[in-house]
């Protein structure tokens, strides 16, 4: 979602762009938020589906097909920019023809980016790992992760009067992804007094179990309740969280590739156990580059408070970690998946501006 409008921001100041995405969710709304027209058409899997489940599926994938081509007929666009998500296969069947793009997030490529770079005039992938996953045939291009635009200008110490954080006491954030990550929220809350009396925690519960937070706050003892700065969920400030934090554990989604190394943000990675590999192989990408430690969900209860307490009591680890990640940063990746979108449009014989 986020490396998809990063690349179409910076397309945005010389094309007209229009996003394409699945019925219901956030996206439409964070799209929107961000200023770009946004179309849904239906979508849905049909690989390692019941078999209750595959006739539904199948004819949403017609449907989406047919709500496509409507929209390809009426856009007119020049070429097509895919980043995942099932509802790019409606998408790239209706508009067979077209110069066609797909960017890579993960290290290893999910279904729907495996089938969509069958049909790609070139593939953007994260990092140079990514290239044995498809034929030498193909044109894969190593861009790194694009990374929003407002995390390159967010600064540490602005963040955190903005936050209401203290300038000198260590951050440590805290977060699980848009919905949240129960698991993480119940083991920072199961060690989070002995946390606070080290560190100030800013804690993106996710909405599910933002209802807890109350509890949660009200048996803290009142002098370390003013270090615990609980959300449900963050838009345009999560840039200042990343930016404030001296330390960040979270899953290890796509935007760990990318957003802490722009921000030298040392990390404690806690892969989402049920999404097979992906998870696991970018934790591991960053923690071989010394950038981060990885910790099992299952470990979570009996580690996550001495793996924390460990780096932020050894500054010259997370200096090294710091360092180790900024080494990682590919801060033009945006541009660059933007230029190749950009070129192939060219090489159809087409050209805006």
């Amino acid at each position: 979602m986020y490396p998809a409008l990063a690349v179409v921001d910076a397309l945005s100041k010389r094309v007209e762009v229009l996003w394409v995405g699945s019925e219901g969710g956030m996206e439409a709304s964070l799209v929107r938020r961000a200023g770009y027209t946004f179309e849904s058409v239906p979508a849905a899997g049909v690989h390692g589906v019941g078999l209750l489940s595959l006739p539904g599926n199948l004819t949403r994938l017609a449907r989406g097909i047919a709500a496509a081509r409507k929209v390809i007929r009426r856009f007119q666009p020049d070429a097509l920019f895919f980043t995942g998500g099932f509802v790019g296969i409606p998408v790239v069947l209706a508009g067979r023809g077209l110069p066609k793009a797909v960017y890579v997030p993960d290290i290893e490529p999910a279904l729907a980016l495996r089938l969509l770079g069958r049909t790609a005039d070139v593939i953007t992938v994260t990092t140079q790992a990514s290239r044995s996953h498809y034929a030498s045939d193909r044109r894969v291009v190593v861009t790194g992760y694009p990374t929003r635009p407002e995390l390159k200008t967010a600064e540490k110490e602005k963040s955190r009067k903005y936050l209401n954080l203290d300038l000198d006491r260590p951050v440590v954030l805290v977060f699980g992804g848009s919905l949240g990550a129960r698991s993480i929220n119940q083991a920072l809350w199961g060690c989070l007094a002995n946390l606070l009396e080290q560190a100030q925690v800013v804690h993106i519960t996710g909405e599910l179990d933002w209802p807890q937070v109350r509890d949660v706050e009200s048996g803290l003892a009142q002098n370390l309740a003013g270090n615990y700065h609980p959300y449900p969920y963050l838009h345009e400030e999560m840039a200042l969280a990343l930016a404030a934090a001296d330390l960040v554990v979270s899953r290890a989604g796509a935007a760990t590739l990318g957003e802490y190394p722009l921000l030298g943000l040392p990390a404690v990675l806690v892969p989402y156990p049920h999404a097979w590999r992906y998870q696991k192989v970018n934790a591991q990408h960053l923690v071989s580059h010394g950038a981060a430690v990885q910790l099992a969900d299952e470990d979570l209860a009996s580690k996550l408070l001495l793996t924390v307490l460990e780096l932020l009591m050894d500054p010259d680890r997370l200096l090294e970690m710091a360092t180790a990640a900024k080494e990682m940063a590919t801060p033009d990746a945006a541009q660059t998946i933007a230029a190749e979108i950009e070129s192939l449009a060219r090489l159809k014989g087409v050209t805006r501006g």
